[in-house]
């Protein structure tokens, strides 16, 4: 048998046993989604969001790259955050990460990778802002678990940057942004940071959502 066809059997198993212990299960799964949460974690196949946090199928909207990473020009991260907080209107956001991340210790060496090479650029920058406070870390497993949790953190606030998230929290005073760093060893999470909504943001880029208005609807009707 090959292994693709164990998680078909699989499968069955599964959807069986839930029909056993509620024959409307799928019925009700299949009716809508009214997720509380917002995951933005490491696609590691060894940090399931469900599994980790003993939630069920609905209760987690999921997005899912390498390093956790909240990038202003990716349109696919974006995407999902807007479906998720304007229209699913999830009152928290996960942004996590996991110790033994294999996207932060790339990002820490000098090799080429090829084309994630962009992608952990990223991180790198990360590195460069905080590169004081790690280098000042001699041990090299301490330093990488340190760029981790500081990934987390600039991850969170890039989130906080984003205009989808600035209009929300001034609208409705919500999501609130966790930062978290999951354990391998310990199978715990850790919270690490958090983004109240509402809290400050750097001038640069805070928005001004009435003034833009206002200037639009001045600049089209003197067109």
């Amino acid at each position: 048998m090959q292994s693709y066809q164990k998680l078909l059997l699989a499968n069955k198993a599964w959807a069986a046993d839930k029909l056993r212990v509620d024959e409307q299960y799928f019925e009700e799964l299949a009716a809508d989604q009214k997720p509380e949460f917002l995951w933005i974690g490491c696609a590691d196949s060894r940090v399931p969001a469900n599994e980790v946090t003993g939630t069920a199928p609905g209760e987690i909207f999921v997005h899912r790259n390498v390093a956790n990473l909240v990038i202003h020009t990716d349109i696919n991260m974006l995407s999902v955050l807007q479906y998720a907080v304007e229209v699913l209107e999830v009152k928290h956001i996960l942004v996590v990460g996991h110790y033994g991340c294999g996207g932060v210790k790339a990002a820490m060496s000098n090799k080429d990778f090829g084309l994630i090479n962009k992608w952990l650029r990223n991180i790198k920058d990360v590195y460069s802002k905080h590169s004081e406070e790690l280098e000042d870390i001699e041990d090299f497993d301490q330093r990488f678990n340190k760029l981790v949790e500081l990934n987390v953190m600039e991850q969170a606030k890039n989130l906080a940057k984003t205009t989808i998230i600035q209009r929300a929290w001034k609208k409705r005073q919500y999501p609130h942004i966790h930062g978290w760093v999951f354990d391998l060893h310990t199978g715990l999470i850790t919270q690490t940071s958090e983004i109240l909504p509402g809290a400050e943001v750097e001038s640069i880029y805070r928005y001004d959502f009435e003034e833009y208005g206002e200037e639009l609807t001045q600049h089209y009707n003197n067109s």
